[in-house]
């Protein structure tokens, strides 16, 4: 059964979204404004109505954290909100000037991307409150640790509205507004080379996810298995868990050599089919005792970086060991990397005090460096 609780009448037009924070609920409106109400009890927050935009508001959207409200327009703005206090913290103007119809931010609040009535999308920095870049008729392929493009695709003819990865596949869907949908196969080899292997995954393996797994795979030279353990969901965690009997009974990696064998092998005499036999069993040996050895190193790994590291060898980004350590203005020490990478994709802030820095000059901590180097001679004896 589903009964009416409450009708809110507010809006003097044609509402033309809602949308949901965890405590609260906006609309907007042909009207021009933008009303906020308690999920508690319906009550409309004292700084509502939200006004900014001078014509129509086509879409609100909430960011995951439920603090900041994006809304946009007909003007060809998107403005982002405080929900808290109902003050304006940022107007983007679409660059074309084309009537924004709908926003949506990105699951981990950083970015914002707003689509106008021209077939143009933008992406903005929803921190800096600055422009990424305006999207055309081609699909740039990211990796996500990095923010590396690692492939752009441009064989659309118009803007591209709609992307898709497939969950256990390398393949990827893309349509477009020029009434096609063309289907993309990425070779694993490539994709992990163009990630640097190793050299951008996690310090501690427990910490892991699939995609790094999938990582590390490729540079021990077992992408053959990649799709196992990617059907399996095998993460940081499982993969330190692994053993002999989870390999062959759960992974089935002693079948699925055995099959591959005898698909190529198979063949009208016995002395030929035994022969296959044969060369599964110790294809198949070889290659558990591989990823077993792997899996071992990895876990010896694991046993030296959790001998307790002291604080001061920690960054404070990563809340890793550091390799190359720097002081920032602040005060603090940073891995340089990390660091580098926040001021460039951050405001200019400290990620310590979050108080603004007085400069972005870093300068290496070679006294820090030195004392990291001693602790790690004294523990990898």
């Amino acid at each position: 059964m589903v009964k009416l609780i409450h009708t809110l009448a507010d809006h003097s037009d044609d509402v033309n979204c809602c949308a949901f924070s965890f405590s609260l609920l906006a609309t907007c409106s042909l009207d021009k404004t933008i009303r906020l109400y308690s999920l508690s009890d319906f009550t409309e927050l004292p700084h509502s109505p939200l006004k900014f935009h001078t014509y129509a508001v086509h879409c609100c959207c909430f960011s995951p954290s439920g603090h900041i409200l994006a809304s946009c327009s007909t003007d060809g703005t998107t403005v982002l909100w405080n929900t808290e206090n109902g003050q304006t913290l940022a107007v983007m103007e679409q660059p074309s000037g084309s009537p924004v119809r709908v926003c949506q931010f990105s699951p981990d609040s950083t970015c914002l991307a707003s689509g106008a009535a021209d077939g143009t999308v933008v992406l903005w920095n929803a921190q800096s409150y600055k422009l990424y870049r305006s999207v055309d008729k081609s699909v740039i392929v990211y990796d996500t640790n990095t923010e590396n493009i690692l492939h752009t695709l441009t064989q659309h003819t118009r803007y591209v509205t709609a992307c898709a990865f497939a969950p256990h596949t390398l393949l990827l869907a893309t349509g477009s507004m020029d009434k096609t949908v063309n289907i993309w196969q990425f070779d694993l080899e490539t994709l992990c080379q163009a990630r640097s292997s190793e050299g951008h995954l996690k310090q501690f393996t427990e910490d892991w996810s699939e995609e790094d797994v999938s990582t590390w795979l490729c540079a021990q030279g077992l992408k053959d298995l990649v799709g196992i353990f990617k059907m399996n969901n095998i993460d940081g965690k499982e993969l330190l868990n692994l053993t002999k009997e989870s390999l062959a009974d759960d992974l089935k990696i002693v079948l699925t050599c055995w099959t591959h064998w005898g698909l190529i092998c198979s063949g009208p005499s016995d002395v030929l089919l035994l022969s296959s036999t044969q060369m599964s069993t110790t294809e198949s040996l070889g290659l558990r005792s591989k990823v077993l050895r792997k899996i071992e190193e990895l876990r010896t790994r694991v046993k030296f970086l959790s001998s307790e590291i002291p604080d001061e060898f920690i960054c404070p980004i990563t809340r890793e060991l550091m390799k190359d350590p720097v002081i920032a203005s602040d005060g603090y020490s940073y891995e340089k990397e990390a660091m580098e990478n926040w001021i460039r994709t951050k405001k200019r802030t400290s990620p310590m005090t979050n108080l603004v820095l007085p400069s972005v000059v870093l300068t290496p901590n070679r006294t820090l460096k030195m004392a990291i180097n001693r602790w790690l001679e004294t523990h990898q004896k």
